[in-house]
């Protein structure tokens, strides 16, 4: 019974911990995601994106140019905050471009639709 006892104490500081770190990486987070801080032109002149071939191989090149812009390191919170920004940067790439095969090409690898920004006047 003192085992359990012990294990679920374990469980709960090893929860605590995760959460605290997650926690300190949404922090950083909300201040550095807002801005995407370097960009890099990504050429499709040569695709047809009414070919779902030529969306993919778009989507894929905007993928590229996301890692590009959007480097990690090792700790947590710098993969947090890189996760968030290639999130943005792809899902504003494919916004920008706003061709429907290309949308269909992030819906299907994201399984769900493109976020939806609203302008205040």
């Amino acid at each position: 019974m003192n085992t359990m006892n012990t294990s679920t104490q374990l469980r709960k500081v090893f929860t605590t911990a995760i959460l605290g770190a997650l926690a300190a990486g949404f922090a950083g987070l909300s201040a550095g995601a807002g801005m995407i801080e370097s960009s890099v032109t990504v050429k499709y002149g040569d695709l047809n994106l009414s070919n779902p071939l030529g969306a993919t191989a778009l989507y894929s090149r905007i993928v590229a140019a996301a890692h590009q812009v959007c480097d990690s390191s090792n700790d947590l919170a710098s993969q947090v905050r890189a996760h968030a920004c290639l999130n943005k940067a792809i899902s504003e790439a494919v916004t920008k471009v706003g061709h429907p095969g290309l949308i269909a090409v992030y819906i299907e690898k994201n399984r769900q639709p493109l976020p939806v920004t609203v302008a205040a006047r």
